[in-house]
């Protein structure tokens, strides 16, 4: 008996709408981020000697350039002053960021919390970070035009805030936002340590474990945003300047794009509606922008992953042996 050709005709329009609907489910969705890079120019500026902060930045901004990743790098001016005679190698690392076509932005001069230090320290140390980076972008035809609040303090009170971001403006900046962030800083100290000591284990298990942590952070605030305003918004992502960033950042990228993320400057990003959106965040901590909405919203999120324990218990350990020392000015 033979298959009639209207029915061998339905079984093919039934497959290729099948593999059109499977293709589309696995198919990522198209995700935007811009990348910033916090604490220049190194995180660990007070441990690091100059030679090692240039080598680290080194190979950072060559991973990141060979990618072609936009990238906006917030500067905390005291940084240069740790070590006497190592001021100008120290400035140098913040030439090559603008040498290699990156921007630079305004983290205060000391890491100036808005929550911990009040109103007038807060816009005093805005005022002294911006001296030697604003000289360096005029160098290179730009403007400081980009502010990022040191521990995401936007301040304990409404007030405050509006007050803080009415200066902010008044000086000619934009507050840059933050929507990732998966605390690579404190992944950062555990892999210094053992890279110092030599222990490749340990360096790899915090490799993983960064990498594991940021792709569960990225799961939670896709689908928060998601869920809270309907769309993932144009994303925002907060590393740090260290050795694990200048190592495994390709590694991190490589992870973002298989999440369908297509990488965006600061200004791109910040042209999303979201950014506009009621913000009326206040708390004794910071934290990211998503869930400044949420909290505006009446809708506290829940359910944020929880940092690894065991890199926890290292962090813990080191601070208990090496407390982080005053600057020296």
């Amino acid at each position: 008996m033979k298959t009639p050709l209207a029915f061998l005709s339905a079984i093919l329009m039934f497959l290729v709408l099948l593999g059109s609907l499977l293709t589309r489910a696995d198919a990522q969705p198209d995700r935007q981020v811009a990348i910033t890079i916090d604490d220049l120019p190194a995180g660990a500026a007070n441990f690091m000697p100059a030679a090692e902060i240039t080598e680290m930045t080194t190979k950072l901004l060559a991973t990141l350039t060979q990618n072609k990743i936009p990238v906006v790098g917030f500067v905390n001016e005291r940084k240069l002053y740790y070590r006497t005679g190592e001021v100008d190698e120290r400035i140098k690392a913040l030439n090559m960021w603008l040498d290699a076509g990156f921007d630079l932005g305004n983290h205060t001069f000391g890491h100036t919390s808005l929550n911990l230090a009040g109103l007038k320290e807060f816009e005093d140390s805005v005022i002294q970070g911006e001296s030697v980076t604003r000289l360096l972008l005029a160098q290179h035809n730009k403007k400081l035009r980009y502010f990022r609040h040191p521990y995401l303090d936007t301040g304990r009170d409404v007030q405050t805030r509006r007050d803080a971001e009415a200066f902010l403006v008044a000086r000619g900046y934009r507050i840059a936002p933050v929507t990732l962030d998966a605390w690579d800083w404190n992944f950062a100290g555990v892999y210094d340590d053992a890279r110092k000591r030599g222990d490749a284990t340990l360096q790899q298990e915090v490799v993983s474990s960064y990498l594991s942590y940021h792709a569960e952070m990225f799961a939670y605030e896709e689908k928060l945003s998601k869920d809270l305003i309907g769309y993932e918004p144009k994303q925002i992502l907060l590393l740090h300047a260290n050795n694990l960033e200048a190592d495994h950042i390709g590694e991190l990228l490589d992870l973002m794009r298989k999440r369908g993320y297509r990488f965006i400057t600061l200004e791109d990003a910040l042209s999303d509606s979201a950014y506009s959106m009621p913000d009326t965040f206040v708390a004794e901590e910071g934290t990211g922008w998503i869930e400044h909405w949420a909290i505006t919203r009446g809708q506290p999120p829940q359910g944020s992953p929880i940092f690894p324990p065991a890199i926890a218990e290292r962090v813990k350990a080191l601070a208990a042996v090496h407390p982080q020392p005053p600057p020296t000015n």
